[in-house]
């Protein structure tokens, strides 16, 4: 591929990157609220929270996305590189039944907890050892929980190098190298970097919000404690 080839092909990317950006602004998958932080469960602070399972209820920014996230799997991966598709359960499974649709490939799920005895005992549907197998699921924040469902997958004799999300936070870089050490590749449609380019270029912030979020980001356990929040510990989330 020649140079100008390459710059091509990642002006193509971040184009789609942010436009998945902005359809998840658009339905609300993704908030954006710097001045007034939300506080999680964990008791970390932080000015941005994603819902991805909003998608369920709005089909077409939904198909939209699944088209793209076809289009980077064949750009990233190859168009012949996978026999079936796998959802986590259980944010996983309707976006790995809308993405094996358009990658037109048979569909399985991943259950967190076996159920059953034999080879398939986490896993419903029907493969035979050896078939290459594309994880999806909702996000990944440091990527942590990915492995439980490669790990079932790999117990039942199915090969596992990639998993595929709509969305990857890209704030917790040490998550998705214990993946890669692993011999997983995470694959996302759009990121929190995305986000704050399309709000920044679309005017959804001002210059000060738009300042905050990006403080976050490059350090959210620091911003965390400074508006109010805690650290919590590491564990295995998205």
């Amino acid at each position: 591929m020649t140079a100008d080839a390459r710059s091509a092909d990642k002006a193509h990317a971040q184009a789609i990157a942010r436009a998945a950006a902005r359809l998840l602004i658009e339905v609300k998958a993704v908030n954006l609220r710097p001045h007034e932080p939300f506080i999680f469960t964990s008791g970390r602070a932080s000015p941005v929270y994603v819902d991805c399972r909003r998608l369920v209820s709005f089909p077409r920014a939904r198909k939209r996305l699944m088209r793209m996230g076809a289009e980077t799997i064949w750009r990233d991966v190859g168009a012949e590189s996978f026999d079936y598709v796998a959802g986590g359960e259980t944010a996983g499974i309707p976006f790995a039944a809308w993405l094996s649709d358009e990658l037109e490939l048979p569909m399985l799920y991943v259950r967190k907890k076996p159920k059953g005895f034999g080879r398939n005992a986490q896993i419903e549907g029907d493969f035979p050892p050896g078939a290459r197998v594309l994880l999806v699921e909702d996000l990944a924040t440091d990527g942590g929980s990915k492995m439980l469902f490669v790990d079932a997958l790999r117990k039942a004799e199915a090969k596992v190098a990639h998993t595929w999300v709509i969305f990857h936070y890209g704030i917790f870089p040490e998550g998705i190298a214990k993946l890669r050490a692993e011999g997983v590749t995470l694959h996302a449609l759009t990121t929190w970097a995305d986000v704050v380019s399309a709000a920044e270029v679309d005017g959804l912030l001002d210059a000060k919000a738009i300042a905050e979020i990006r403080a976050y980001l490059k350090d959210p356990d620091g911003w965390s404690l400074a508006h109010g929040g805690k650290v919590p510990e590491k564990s295995a989330e998205g």
